[in-house]
């Protein structure tokens, strides 16, 4: 095999590489944005606090339902203004204020278990979307507050009330 032959079959290999990633160029083009991307693309801009208090059992729900003209984009009151504008640029839409019937956007709250009251019943942890509750069953829980989204799905299924929202602990610099 001489060198020529290893020339000429690296330019082919070289000009079907090229004239694939054109085709693909183009294609991307032309084609229209496949729901599941651009609902991943959604998720993204979204604040992942799986708060629902979207309507949506949490981020991923409610971008899929953007994504398919189910939901208004002003439905996400921990994201805000700055997400309703985002998620309008994205999707060539205006920008809208935020929904009248979702609720206000609060200050961040965590949810702190009183350990003393806490029967260990496990009925908050599957309720956490963020996995912020360590403990076990007949065991003491607690919270880890970084973790913690202040979503409040944890406390009704507690049923001796014994977790409530607060502040975050801030530390003064040393």
């Amino acid at each position: 095999m001489g060198i020529g032959t290893i020339v000429m079959t690296g330019l082919a290999c070289a000009g079907v590489a090229a004239a694939s990633g054109a085709l693909l160029g183009v294609l991307a083009r032309r084609c229209p944005r496949d729901d599941k991307s651009l609902s991943a693309e959604i998720n993204k801009l979204l604040p992942q606090t799986q708060c629902a208090q979207c309507g949506y059992p949490g981020c991923a729900p409610y971008a899929e339902a953007i994504a398919e003209g189910e939901a208004a984009i002003n439905r996400c009151p921990p994201g805000g203004e700055e997400t309703v504008a985002a998620l309008a640029e994205l999707l060539g839409d205006r920008v809208l204020p935020l929904a009248d019937d979702v609720p206000a956007t609060q200050p961040p709250l965590v949810a702190v278990i009183d350990e003393d009251a806490c029967i260990g019943c496990a009925l908050c942890l599957p309720a956490c979307p963020v996995d912020a509750i360590l403990g076990a069953h007949r065991r003491m829980h607690t919270v880890i507050s970084v973790e913690c989204t202040g979503c409040e799905l944890c406390i009704e299924p507690c049923p001796v009330d014994c977790i409530s929202l607060k502040s975050p602990l801030v530390l003064p610099e040393w």
